[in-house]
């Protein structure tokens, strides 16, 4: 990947910040949970000054350009992966613009200052993995929605103020995306705990008859803004080659084909963290008189641990390029490239710690954070299974998962 100038220094600015503010504290910070939504807001505000936010003025920049994404993907994740999905999980939070009249008013001022924070809502408690037939419902009733069911692992669904929720949609019989507004009418939640990304707010979600207005039908969203003379690239935050890929397949899976795209970048800089300590440590830590970087069986870990970062950054830039170019393969790449980098993101981190040692056991000591996150890769999004049957259905052109 060759990066332009602009690009180049958006890297460097946003990795210096990164340094300077977050990691001296990331370890205390994440050891104590979930952001509050005023923490995520007063990160969210010194991010947006170097172009990653959701915000109308920001989001343009930063979901519009893959590469700006997945570098901030990568460099986030290096230091708090926490951070990254708490900040890519909003991005529901643009589709305010194209929403009811209740809905503008209620948030849309906040949206434009950068603080309306955004949620989507698409695992169910007793489905899972199984996104293509939700159990979530959306009855219809006079100029609105009447919504039933429930969500799980909801990134921010304890402190958004909107929430784009898959639901079977009873009126036309498919699947749709409703956006609840918790100041239309509000849902329960409830903050889950975790093995890792301790520092989101993951969250389960229940509607017992949450009301819905009828314009916040994403579809009905859609053509709306359409009919009032918006392009696709308009209302949905995704360059032009992604937002073609809305027209061409179902929305959800040209959202997932983004995410997971930026899920494999996770790993890679989880990866990337854990390999740097490691290399480091072989030459600080001392054994039979001489710095274990000498020692040939961990010269082999070290040399594994590198071919599986270098071919993880590869595939998650192939599936990046894949974006960029609004490539019908684009599916199929970003699925192989979150299940691989993933699970390869388990085996790095875990052989990080094994050249610790015991030092890689204690708590305080990152490499731990990083084995817990890196675990928690492998599952959201579509667990490495799902992965694995989407890219059999793109190769083969048969599910096997219907």
């Amino acid at each position: 990947m060759r990066l332009t100038d602009d690009q180049r220094a958006f890297r460097d600015d946003l990795s210096g910040y990164l340094e300077r503010e977050i990691d001296p504290v990331v370890d205390e910070r994440d050891a104590n949970g979930p952001m509050s939504r005023a923490e995520l807001l007063g990160y969210l505000d010194d991010l947006r000054d170097l172009g990653v936010g959701f915000d109308p003025e920001t989001a343009p920049e930063y979901f519009g350009d893959v590469w700006r994404f997945a570098i901030a993907s990568e460099e986030l994740s290096r230091v708090w992966p926490s951070l990254n999905v708490a900040i890519q999980m909003s991005f529901p939070a643009l589709f305010v613009r194209f929403a009811s009249e209740h809905t503008r008013e209620a948030h849309l001022p906040a949206l434009e200052a950068g603080e309306c924070l955004g949620c989507l809502g698409v695992t169910e408690p007793s489905g899972g993995s199984d996104t293509a037939r939700p159990r979530t419902t959306a009855r219809r009733d006079g100029d609105e929605f009447v919504v039933d069911g429930a969500k799980t692992w909801v990134g921010n669904g304890g402190i958004a103020d909107v929430a784009l929720v898959v639901a079977h949609d009873e009126e036309s019989g498919a699947q749709d995306m409703f956006l609840l507004d918790t100041e239309y009418d509000g849902f329960e939640t409830e903050t889950l705990s975790k093995l890792g990304w301790k520092g989101v707010p993951n969250a389960l979600m229940e509607f017992d008859g949450v009301r819905v207005p009828a314009e916040n039908r994403f579809s009905t969203m859609v053509s709306n803004a359409i009919r009032e003379g918006n392009d696709m690239d308009d209302i949905v935050p995704f360059p032009p080659s992604v937002t073609q890929l809305f027209m061409e397949q179902k929305p959800l899976n040209a959202t997932f084909s983004f995410m997971r795209t930026g899920m494999a970048f996770m790993a890679v800089g989880i990866m990337r963290a854990a390999f740097e300590e490691a290399l480091d440590y072989t030459t600080e830590r001392e054994t039979f008189g001489s710095p274990i970087a000498g020692h040939q069986l961990v010269q082999r870990k070290l040399y594994e641990m590198n071919a599986g970062l270098e071919s993880s950054r590869g595939l998650a830039r192939r599936a990046a390029e894949a974006l960029e170019d609004g490539d019908s393969d684009a599916r199929r790449l970003s699925s192989l490239a979150k299940g691989y980098c993933c699970e390869t993101a388990k085996e790095v981190t875990d052989e990080a710690i094994q050249v610790f040692g015991g030092e890689g056991l204690k708590t305080e000591n990152r490499l731990e954070r990083y084995y817990r996150d890196a675990r928690v890769l492998t599952i959201p999004d579509g667990t490495t299974e799902i992965q694995q049957l989407v890219v059999g259905k793109e190769l083969t052109g048969v599910s096997a998962y219907d």
